[in-house]
């Protein structure tokens, strides 16, 4: 049950990452630079109460590295003007897919050689990513989708560069602290265009407090009870999960052409994993 309800949680968070972004774009609640920082430093602050309660060792506290905390920033910074174009399901799909076809171009570069299954799940992958954002009249704005791009390899990198983390925890809050001075300057630029209304603000604060910054933290305990390619399997799911959210709270639609992409992107990913699994 314990493991169950980690998984489930975290996943949803994921999605709601995705969800409380867009809703508050959509609404003009807040810019999408204020919403980036107040994102990361709502996150940086609940990680350092997590780990001042949490943590195994205080003082690990000033863990993390500066190259992990920019791409972060990258990444919060590329989501959040991403989602001023995007629809909640087509931002999660194209982020998600983005940052799984990132990590198995890494194992690629690092001299993995995929069997026939894995080369046909990554050609499947590609070309459902061509097929969302190719120019039509159902395709997203072509700069919106490739800022989520953009995030979803930095993210990638993010991911990668914390699996050798021995401390998850202490590693992701000094992450967080040093992305703030990034976001902070990327941020300086559009300070007299800030507006942040109070709704705004608490949606920046749950999609940093909550959806990342407890979010990640429950991720890392769930990861205890699940193989490695049963965790890639599961974060498949959060794309569906933020699409019914955007329907739910946002009267999204979805098209035809997102869930064609969809089965293309997620079936494909899916193949890459079981035939490396096989």
């Amino acid at each position: 049950m314990k493991a169950a309800f980690y998984t489930i949680f975290a996943l949803v968070c994921f999605a709601f990452n995705s969800i409380l972004c867009r809703l508050a774009l959509r609404s003009d609640e807040i810019d999408a630079p204020g919403f980036t920082v107040v994102r990361l430093v709502a996150g940086a602050i609940v990680l350092f109460v997590i780990f001042s309660f949490f943590g195994k060792n205080n003082s690990e506290k000033g863990q993390g590295n500066w190259l992990s905390a920019f791409f972060l920033f990258a990444y919060a910074i590329c989501f959040s003007f991403a989602y001023l174009g995007l629809t909640t399901a087509t931002g999660a799909l194209v982020l998600f897919g983005s940052v799984q076809l990132t990590m198995i171009m890494a194992a690629l570069f690092k001299g993995e050689r995929p069997h026939l299954l894995e080369w046909l799940g990554l050609f499947l992958a590609f070309g459902g990513l061509i097929y969302l954002v190719f120019p039509g009249l159902e395709a997203p704005p072509l700069w919106s989708a490739a800022l989520m791009i953009l995030a979803g390899v930095a993210w990638g990198f993010y991911t990668l560069r914390g699996r050798a983390s021995a401390n998850p925890l202490a590693d992701t809050a000094g992450n967080f602290a040093r992305s703030v001075p990034f976001v902070a300057a990327a941020a300086l630029p559009f300070f007299r265009q800030f507006h942040l209304s109070p709704k705004g603000v608490l949606l920046a604060v749950l999609s940093g407090a909550v959806a990342s910054g407890i979010g990640y933290s429950v991720w890392y305990a769930a990861l205890r009870f699940h193989t490695a390619t049963r965790a890639a399997v599961l974060q498949l799911s959060v794309p569906a999960i933020a699409a019914t959210g955007g329907v739910i709270f946002l009267a999204e639609s979805v098209s035809v052409r997102l869930i064609l992409a969809s089965c293309l992107i997620l079936g494909g990913i899916g193949l890459v994993i079981f035939g490396k699994k096989k």
